[in-house]
Order: C-alpha cells, then structure tokens, then sequence
C-alpha cells in the first residue's frame, strides 16, 4: 500500500462530541489512532518536583484523576493543538475538572529555538500548581521541558536536570531525539571551558541551525527507534 505524502493528505476533519458517531470517532481516534491502547495500564507518570509532574497523553478518565487525587490546576499539553480525538477530549475533560490547558508546542527531533526555550522559562512562571506536564510518550519533549523546569523554576544548574532525560523516563538519545541530549552537553561543555550561564550561551554562542547539521553529519540521528515505537 502506498502512504502518500503529508503535503497530499486531506485535512483531518475534526469529529464532532455532541453527537454519538463524533463522541464514537474521537475515541476511535484516541484508542487505536493515538496508540493509547499501549497507555492503559503505564502513564510514565513521575512526579518531579513538590509541583510538577511529567506523563504521556492522558484518557479523559487520567484527567479526571489528575485533578482529583493530585490537586492539578494546569496541564501543559505539549504537542500543540489538535483536530483528532485525544486532543478534543482532553480539553473537554479539563474544563469538566476545572484544571487549565495550556498548548504549548516543542519538538523532539530538532534543535530547541531559543523563543521556545526562553518561552518555557516565563510559562513556568505564569502557570497554575500543581502542574502536569505531558507529551505523547512522555519520554522526549516531556523530558526537554523537564530539563528546562528543573533549571529556570527549580535552580539545578543543566548539568544536574539533564538526568530528565534519561531511559528511566524512556527516552532515547539513539536516533533523532539524541538531538535534545545533543543540544544541553553542548552547552555543559561550552560552559566548563569558559563558564557562562545558560542564557548568556543561548543569546551569544547558540546556533541552532549549524548545531543540527553537526549532530546529523556524524551519523548518530540514522537509527530510527522513535518511529519504530510509534513515537512523533
């Protein structure tokens, strides 16, 4: 069978929850499509601070006991807006749980921008806690933003809060999402040579682009277990 390309693809139609075949498709979408089959009995569930935990995609009924068993007021969905089941779901299940969701979209297969990760830092700021943060694995964007918390709100110099990624939380840095591995040990060498804050190396040194291309050129991006394992 032939798999065409993105570009060719017909817009995903966004199912519609107030009638029983849209409530039927979205869960269709979220079981079978979004693989959550594979996430009933495991969440990658971890709790990283007194205020923060990290997961995969939760259920409507995870919403649920997010907010009641763990007081969360905010889940950061970190794989951005969606027209498919999982996405509509949980965002009718957090305002049925008056928990807050916010959208905010980082990748697991490129170098970070430097609004993105600068973005992060002030959301930390802004957001509701307890918090839960979550991609769809909770292994490698979760991880990333896990890094991040544990440097801008909690104070771990990257150094420390790069064990957020880490094969205890199921993340690779074999294939593609070595790249987030990749990115904080550049920083972590460069900054033991010359001693410069994360910031500082992020406004003045960073260059993603070439960053990438380094990273790619050496071969260590080929294997593909992301996708393998049905991972974005």
């Amino acid at each position: 069978m032939k798999i065409r390309p993105k570009h060719m693809r017909k817009p995903h139609v966004a199912p519609d929850l107030l009638t029983p075949e849209g409530r039927k498709r979205a869960n269709n979408e979220l079981m079978w499509g979004d693989h959550h089959f594979l996430r009933l009995k495991f969440q990658n569930l971890h709790q990283i601070s007194d205020e923060m935990w990290r997961s995969n995609q939760p259920s409507p009924k995870q919403v649920a006991e997010h907010a009641a068993e763990r007081g969360i007021k905010t889940i950061l969905n970190l794989r951005g807006v969606s027209t498919k089941g999982y996405y509509l779901l949980e965002k009718e299940a957090c305002e049925a749980n008056g928990v807050t969701l916010v959208d905010f979209q980082v990748f697991s297969r490129d170098t970070p921008k430097v609004e993105t990760v600068l973005g992060a830092k002030a959301l930390f700021e802004e957001i509701a806690y307890p918090a839960i943060m979550h991609c769809k694995s909770g292994a490698d964007r979760a991880g990333l933003m896990s890094v991040l918390y544990m440097h801008f709100r909690q104070g771990l110099p990257i150094k420390e809060a790069i064990e957020q990624l880490s094969k205890k939380y199921l993340h690779l840095r074999e294939g593609k999402t070595g790249l987030l591995d990749h990115f904080f040990e550049e920083y972590i060498a460069y900054a033991e040579q010359y001693d410069i804050s994360f910031e500082d190396w992020l406004d003045s040194v960073y260059d993603r682009v070439a960053m990438k291309e380094k990273f790619l050129a050496s071969g260590k991006g080929k294997l593909r277990l992301s996708e393998l394992l049905r991972r974005e």
